[in-house]
């Protein structure tokens, strides 16, 4: 069984890619439903509400950075703390190199942590950053729909994104505040 979870989750790692994907393109044969890992279950009944192909892009979300669950690995890759610690939202780390004019559904410019009892960094949301100057009048194109939530942050000169794939919102997938996270 443990062989058949690892070789699942392998598979959607690199199902998913590194850009977002149609699932309803001609030629892609991957539907929604071959894409469930247990890890992705939970995800997917929560936000049940959402299209597919909006739940679709979560699950790449999630998948993509899976291996930031362990903030070792985001500082290896080249995240950094930008000092940033918000209420409801958590501790934000960013990978500067990543900001650009573009949305990667699959490279997130900034993870979101939050810590636990014990002080250990967990995982809880990605976030989207694009530059204001890019699309000054108006927010980026960004997840299929009209789901996302994108903030035109002046103070930091980018429209934001979140994208709460690591910790189920009860205010929804992309609200910029999620009321079950307390930063400790």
């Amino acid at each position: 069984m443990k062989v058949f979870f690892v070789t699942v989750l392998a598979g959607l790692l690199l199902f998913t890619g590194c850009k977002k994907q149609d699932i309803n393109a001609p030629g892609n044969d991957a539907q929604l439903s071959n894409t469930n890992v247990n890890a992705d279950l939970e995800l997917l009944n929560f936000y049940k509400d959402l299209p597919k192909q909006t739940l679709h892009e979560l699950q790449q979300a999630r998948a993509s950075t899976a291996r930031y669950r362990k903030i070792e690995n985001a500082f290896k890759d080249g995240y950094a703390d930008i000092h940033v610690r918000v209420e409801n939202m958590g501790y934000h780390f960013m990978k500067s190199s990543l900001v650009n004019a573009s949305f990667d559904v699959s490279n997130p410019e900034i993870l979101v942590y939050n810590r636990d009892e014990a002080g250990n960094y967990e995982l809880v949301a990605v976030e989207y950053a694009v530059p204001i100057d890019a699309t000054p009048d108006v927010a980026p194109e960004g997840f299929t729909g009209t789901a996302d939530v994108w903030e035109r942050n002046t103070t930091f000169g980018l429209w934001l994104c979140h994208a709460w794939v690591w910790k189920n919102n009860t205010d929804g997938a992309f609200n910029e505040t999620n009321p079950l996270v307390e930063v400790h």
